[in-house]
C-alpha cells in the first residue's frame, strides 16, 4: 500500500488533508509537533482525530522553537491579536518564523524512514492569515530541493508533496471535510489555550466565517 506523511495540527484544515488522504487510499502516517506553542490543546487533539482516522503511526515530535522566538504564538510577551482586520497586507505577528519551512523539512526526513511517496500539508492560500510559506510558490520550490537533498529524490523516488486545499475557501475546505466525514467536533483552531475557543484570534474568526459562509453550525463552544 501507498505510504503518506500528514501534517497534523488538530485543527480544520489538518483534519481535512488527512481525511483526503485516507480517501485516497494512503496508509497514513501523521506527524505532529510541539513546537513551544501557547498550550498544548491542538496535540492533544491531534491525538484524539489520528486515532479516529485510523493513522499507521502517529509521532510527536518536540522541536523548540521558542528559542528563535518572534511570534505571538513562541513569546508570551507577544499579545496574539484580537478582532483584527483580515483584509489586510500585513503579516501577523502569529506567523510563525520558517514554521512551514522547518516541519516540512522533517516531515520530509520522517517520509524516507518509512519509504512514503507523498507529504500532505494543509497549507491554504485563500483564507488564511497572510503567512508567506502557506504560498503555492514556497511549495514548488520545496519539492526541487527535496528531489535534490534525499537519498529517494537520488535514487528517482519521488516524495511528492501535496497540498490539496491550497486554492480552496475556508467554506468550501469545510464542505469538502464535512462530505468526507471529518471529525470537526474534535478540532481545535484558537491560538489560546481556553476551555472555549476565544472567537476573536484571526484562527477562530476565519473558522467561524468558514462555518457561515459554508452553511454549517460549527460543532465547537466559543466563549463568545
Amino acid at each position: 500500500m501507498k505510504k503518506a506523511v500528514v501534517l497534523l495540527s488538530g485543527g480544520i484544515d489538518s483534519t481535512t488533508t488527512l481525511a483526503i488522504a485516507k480517501k485516497e487510499g494512503y496508509e497514513l502516517y501523521a506527524l505532529t509537533f510541539d513546537y513551544g506553542q501557547r498550550h498544548k490543546k491542538e496535540v492533544e487533539t491531534a491525538k484524539i482525530i489520528a486515532n479516529k482516522l485510523g493513522v499507521k503511526e502517529h509521532q510527536i515530535m518536540n522541536i523548540d522553537l521558542t528559542q528563535i522566538g518572534g511570534s505571538a504564538l513562541t513569546d508570551e510577551s507577544i499579545d496574539v491579536p484580537q478582532n483584527r482586520d483580515l483584509d489586510g497586507d500585513e503579516i501577523p505577528v502569529t506567523y510563525v518564523p520558517a514554521r512551514n519551512l522547518i516541519i516540512t523539512s522533517i516531515a520530509v526526513g520522517w517520509a524516507e524512514v518509512w519509504g512514503a511517496e507523498a507529504i500532505f500539508i494543509g497549507a491554504n492560500a485563500v483564507d488564511y492569515s497572510g503567512y508567506p510559506d502557506c504560498r503555492p510558490e514556497f511549495f514548488d520550490y520545496l519539492r526541487g530541493a527535496v528531489k535534490l537533498g534525499t537519498k529517494m529524490g537520488a535514487e528517482g523516488k519521488e516524495i511528492d508533496i501535496k497540498h490539496p486545499l491550497i486554492h480552496l475557501s475556508k467554506a468550501e475546505i469545510i464542505k469538502l471535510g464535512n462530505e468526507l466525514g471529518a471529525p470537526y467536533e474534535l478540532t481545535w483552531s484558537c491560538y489560546l489555550g481556553g476551555e472555549k475557543a476565544c472567537g476573536k484570534c484571526d484562527s477562530c474568526l476565519l473558522r467561524l466565517k468558514g462555518f457561515g459562509e459554508a452553511g454549517l453550525k460549527d460543532p465547537i463552544e466559543y466563549e463568545e
